[in-house]
């Protein structure tokens, strides 16, 4: 398979679009894709999508960026999107580790570091957002490649109704160690991208929910569908990283948090607890908005804007 972008009517691929394979050391291959700004860039962003998002996902989102005056690094983590996936059913959301996933994301800054013009802002959503919180722990915002993150929902706490949750994490962890890491969680099978608008827990801007399942529709080598036992248990155990204070205490950089108001995917107190123990820490509550805070109404985007031009003043001043 070659590394291309997914085009279609509604979604067309942002101007300037360079897409290329990631070869990790293990063979598995990432794709990637660097959209330059237009004339004399402001930055740039790295933008990390959540689960079930592709870089298609976010071409107006990457549109936009570059309007603003940023060339942007998006990427597809391993086991989505196009890049190679963990197991031979590729509907299978799985990963083995967190770690492995955030050594992938310091790669790909290795690999465009050059390329990206500063400052760097690193914008991650749910688990992408979690992930990029992770490395930047794990030593990226100490390097000096970063200069600012803002995350949209991040996955800081995981909402497990109607099972509690020390509950949830320990089935997750019993059904990894019982042999049963690559086989679908609680979820099922499960075909996200299927569902219908009505009902559904992630936006309420029926435009950009009917484009994203278009997108799917054209390409669904894009799609995931429901999580394994094995993806649940990495994704409990790298929360648990991000819940230990002195972790958090250690990234200096300025870090906006986007929390969802109306999210039932993510926990909203996650992110009020994490905001204040990041040294620049500062939260950011999107009234009335569902998970997808940029999959959202114009209304409610416009609060994650409003952070992200307000970051970008900070940074540059």
């Amino acid at each position: 398979m070659s590394a291309h972008l997914v085009e279609i009517a509604d979604a067309p691929i942002p101007p300037r679009a360079e897409v290329a394979w990631l070869t990790r050391p293990d063979g598995r291959r990432l794709r990637t894709a660097l959209f330059a700004a237009a004339g004399a860039p402001r930055g740039s962003v790295i933008l990390s999508g959540g689960r079930n998002e592709p870089i298609e996902k976010y071409f107006e989102v990457i549109a936009e960026l570059q309007a603003r005056g940023f060339t942007v690094l998006a990427h597809d983590w391993r086991g989505q999107g196009l890049s190679d996936r963990a197991l031979p059913d590729r509907l299978r959301g799985h990963c083995d580790s967190h770690e492995e996933l955030t050594a992938d994301f310091t790669a790909l800054l290795d690999r465009y570091q050059a390329r990206l013009p500063p400052p760097r802002i690193a914008v991650g959503h749910s688990m992408g957002g979690c992930l990029t919180l992770r490395a930047l722990v794990d030593g990226e915002a100490a390097s000096g490649r970063i200069a600012g993150a803002i995350l949209s929902a991040p996955m800081l706490s995981l909402m497990t109704r109607p099972m509690p949750a020390p509950i949830a994490r320990v089935v997750a962890r019993l059904s990894r160690l019982a042999g049963r890491a690559d086989r679908y969680g609680p979820a099922g099978r499960g075909r996200p991208f299927d569902l219908p608008f009505e009902g559904n827990i992630l936006t309420q801007d029926r435009l950009r929910f009917t484009r994203y399942r278009a997108q799917v529709a054209a390409c669904p080598d894009l799609a995931i569908g429901g999580p394994t036992w094995g993806w649940l248990d990495a994704a409990f155990r790298g929360m648990a990283v991000l819940a230990r204070p002195e972790r958090l205490r250690r990234v200096g950089i300025p870090v906006v948090i986007c929390s969802a108001q109306r999210d039932r995917l993510v926990d909203a107190a996650a992110h009020r607890r994490a905001a204040l123990l990041l040294p620049r820490g500062r939260l950011v509550e999107v009234p009335g908005s569902f998970h997808e805070i940029l999959m959202e109404t114009d209304q409610r985007r416009a609060f994650f804007w409003w952070a992200f031009d307000d970051l970008v003043a900070e940074l540059t001043r």
